[in-house]
Formats: C-alpha cells, structure tokens, sequence
C-alpha cells in the first residue's frame, strides 16, 4: 500500500509540474502570434535605392529629402568596455546627427547617460525610451554596441527614399525558430512609426515584460522582435540594389578571409557590398583602422559622381 501511495503521489507531482509547463507555453504567444491588420507594413528586404530611382527625382526633392534625414544613434555600452567606448566616441559617432551612450552605471572617465540598470533587456528598453522622449525631429533611429563600426552616410543612403511615418525595423535579420529579429551586434535600425509603436508596447507587460520570461531568457535582440512582432512590425534585411546585405556581424578582414576561399577568383565582390553599412566585433585598433579607410583616405583627383553629399551636423568634431 506505502509503494502504490508513493506512486500516487510521484504521479500527481509530475502531472502537475506537465500542466504548468504546457499552460507557461501557452502563455508565450508573441513568437508565433502578433496583432495585425489589413494596413499592415510586412515585408522582410529593403534595398537602397538605385542611382536610376533617384535620378528620377527632381534636385529640389532630393535636397529635402537630404535636409530631412537625422540620425539619432543609441550606443549601448557598459564600464568595462571603456576603450570600445571611447573609441566609438571618437570615431564613427561624430557622424551622427545626435548620439548618446546609454551605460548600466555611471563611469567618472567618460559621459554617458546612466540607466543604472544591470540587465540588458531592461536597459534597452530605458534607452529606447529616452531616446524616443528626446529626439526632436529626428525620425531615424540606430541602435548599436560599442565594438561596431557604423558608416553612417551609408544608413542615410540606405533610408533616404523611405518614410520613416511607416514602421521600419532593419539590420541583419535572421531566424530563430519561428522568430525572426535583427541582430544588436550588426546594428538596429528603427523608424520613428516602429519606435513609437514600441514604446507604447511597453506599457502592456502581458506582451512585452520588463524582465522577460521566467523559464528562458531571450537575448535582448529577441526579445526586441517579439515585442515589435506584437504591433504589427517585422524584422526586415537591408541590403543593396543587387541584394547584398548591408549589415555585418563580422569584421572586413574576417568577411575578406572568408571571400578568399570561397571566391578566390573575385574576393571583393564575394566579400561585402560597396555600401556596407556595419562591420561588428572589432578591436579599437580596428576601429581607427576603419576610420582612417572610410574617411580620411583619398585618390586625389577621383569622383565618384554620387548625386547627393550627407553633411554631418553643423558644428560636429568630424573627420
């Protein structure tokens, strides 16, 4: 009688615990689900325009389309990346129309706005938020890590002829189960539409948690997807007109490396688009490195005949 009442028991702990586990499951809906509706802007490649495209334009058009585009960067670092974020603040960063770090403490060597907050999710959220409440007319927003090299004239180029009044989520998209997000490490573009959807997401914890779930932590770029994907907005690819991706997880000389044994007869064009916006995981040497290629090295004489220059901010401590 003791063995079959043990048994019992053993039986209802372990129906119990399944049942708490398939209603848990149940529970975390928004990778599979989302609200949508028949206005919905879904699609998963957004391609640059081409030269032909905006030729069609007229100068004046053009012109306001130029003035138009601000570039708000949201740099995410911590304390111990100090030297990724003094390198970011001197480089690629001055290109940027207005650029804050968001820190999760305060750091006497260098100025950051302090969130004061440890986990990485949680801190994404106050930064996105502070950035939302702050940007003035600025309606593009890019959201990126310290070790990332961004070329900022290129993310222009990229969202010149998009309306950043529809919801714009954009990167390196990639898939995990049945969520698609964009990667943080290769940089996140977001629209001011896509911004404000999501911090108004934020105020319904049932859809999109503070601290996320309790039985498995998302990373903070997942769990970004699956709080836009309950709006209505999608993760989406930037590439180029030939459909070459514009962001990258990876830095130039590891993509020219690759390219060397997979296309060893065409290296260049195997490795990575003329107008690449990110390269992602570089040391700070890298980083000057980058800089010095991108913006200060120049073929005297040479033209490249592009139809509009992206000025950085009046005033700016730019190269």
């Amino acid at each position: 009688m003791l063995s079959e009442g043990g048994s019992f028991m053993k039986g209802m702990v372990v129906g119990g615990v399944f049942c708490l586990v398939l209603s848990l499951l149940g529970s975390f809906s928004p990778v599979t689900e989302s609200r949508t509706d028949g206005n919905d802007h879904h699609h998963h490649h957004v391609k640059a325009a081409s030269k032909d495209e905006l030729q069609q334009l007229s100068d004046s058009r053009l012109q306001e389309l130029n003035d138009q585009l601000q570039v708000y960067c949201v740099v995410m670092v911590q304390p111990k990346s100090l030297v990724y974020w003094a390198t970011a603040l001197d480089t690629w960063t001055k290109h940027c129309d207005k650029a804050e770090f968001y820190t999760s403490e305060a750091s006497k060597a260098l100025e950051a706005i302090d969130l004061n907050e440890k986990d990485d999710w949680a801190r994404l959220r106050k930064a996105l938020k502070h950035a939302y409440e702050n940007a003035g007319d600025i309606r593009w927003f890019f959201v990126a890590q310290p070790n990332t090299f961004a070329i900022i004239e290129n993310l222009k180029y990229l969202v010149l002829t998009k309306d950043p009044e529809q919801p714009f989520y954009l990167g390196k998209a990639v898939k995990s189960g049945e969520l698609e997000y964009v990667e943080l490490n290769s940089g996140i573009v977001l629209s001011y539409e896509a911004l404000k959807r999501l911090v108004n997401v934020f105020q319904e914890e049932e859809k999109c948690p503070e601290r996320g779930r309790q039985l498995w932590k998302l990373s903070d770029d997942k769990q970004l997807a699956v709080c836009l994907k309950f709006t209505g907005v999608f993760a989406e690819n930037g590439e180029d007109v030939h459909g070459k991706g514009l962001f990258n997880s990876k830095t130039v000389d590891s993509l020219i490396s690759e390219s060397m044994k997979q296309n060893p007869s065409n290296v260049v064009e195997g490795c990575c688009s003329d107008l690449a916006i990110t390269f992602s995981g570089l040391s700070a040497n890298q980083m000057q490195v980058m800089m010095f290629g991108v913006y200060r090295l120049r073929p005297y004489g040479h033209d490249f005949h592009d139809l509009l220059t992206f000025f950085p901010p009046e005033g700016s401590d730019n190269d």
